[in-house]
């Protein structure tokens, strides 16, 4: 059998699961989760091998209307994320209506003119009828060529999702090596994990103003532990009050699921030292922007 490789986007509006979908086909946590709209902000490229193909994952933040440059950036990222792949799969959750932002979505994957798999997610929580009206309304669209339900979380659906990928990529080489998982360094993704612990901790308190700059990530010399220093940067006084919690409960509680996750990521023991910072109207900063790695 020939071996097959190509690169593969997934796009989707916030809060449909693609980062979880990521997850579960690679296998690995290299992309945060929570259920909160936006929560990737960077395109993350997962890596899937077998014996007879490379996928080259890109998941990208959810498409919705900036209101800030950090916003602009998470938006242009996507629409780029969408160019020079062989498949596109867009991803919907469960929700029968086609809205503004979907067609929106729609309109500038038809001009990419890529083959594009609809992905339906959580279709555990719908009945056979409210799926069938979700394949009705989009098998209108003939760019469309294959329409597959699956639950992320569950992992339901995954293995005839690769299956359906396989098929349209072009015969090739590996990209990357065989143990190759992701683009992302083990700094970046320290970040996202601490970052996914706020919101996590945090609940609906504070908006997406919370961003997390790793100041220091160093091995201690002669030991099996890593020395991880963070900022948690938010945009108000108020929000580091809540952030920090009454004596300190929720940083804890943030601090300790980080470490535990970060600690499975390194496979190594490490002490982690989160900070609380106020600075006003970073989302807006380019210069602080570029320092967290966003850039156009």
């Amino acid at each position: 059998m020939q071996f097959k490789s190509g690169f593969v986007t997934i796009i989707g509006r916030p809060n449909v699961g693609k980062s979880t979908l990521l997850n579960g086909i690679i296998g690995e946590k290299i992309a945060i989760m929570s259920s909160k709209p936006q929560t990737t902000r960077h395109k993350i490229t997962g890596v899937y091998n077998d014996d007879t193909c490379q996928i080259v994952f890109v998941d990208t933040p959810g498409i919705h209307r900036p209101k800030s440059k950090l916003g602009d950036y998470m938006v242009n990222a996507a629409k780029n994320a969408v160019s020079d792949v062989d498949v596109v799969i867009l991803m919907v959750d469960h929700s029968a209506k086609i809205g503004p932002g979907d067609e929106y979505l729609l309109e500038f994957i038809e001009a990419a003119h890529v083959e594009v798999i609809l992905v339906v997610n959580k279709v555990d929580l719908i009945s056979p009828d409210v799926f069938k009206t979700i394949y009705e309304n989009y098998s209108k669209y003939p760019f469309i060529k294959e329409i597959l339900g699956l639950s992320a979380i569950g992992g339901k659906g995954i293995e005839e999702l690769l299956k359906s990928i396989k098929s349209k990529l072009p015969d090739g080489p590996a990209f990357y090596p065989v143990d190759h998982m992701t683009d992302q360094t083990e700094r970046t993704i320290a970040s996202e994990i601490i970052r996914e612990k706020v919101l996590l901790y945090i609940d609906d308190e504070i908006p997406h103003g919370v961003a997390v700059e790793v100041q220091s990530f160093k091995k201690r010399p002669g030991k099996e532990l890593y020395d991880i220093e963070a900022d948690i940067v938010c945009e108000k006084q108020s929000h580091k009050g809540i952030i920090i919690g009454k004596e300190g409960r929720k940083l804890k509680g943030i601090g300790k699921a980080a470490r535990q996750d970060i600690e499975k990521l390194l496979d190594t023991p490490v002490n982690l030292q989160l900070f609380v910072k106020v600075r006003e109207g970073w989302r807006d900063n380019s210069n602080f922007l570029k320092n967290l790695g966003y850039k156009e």
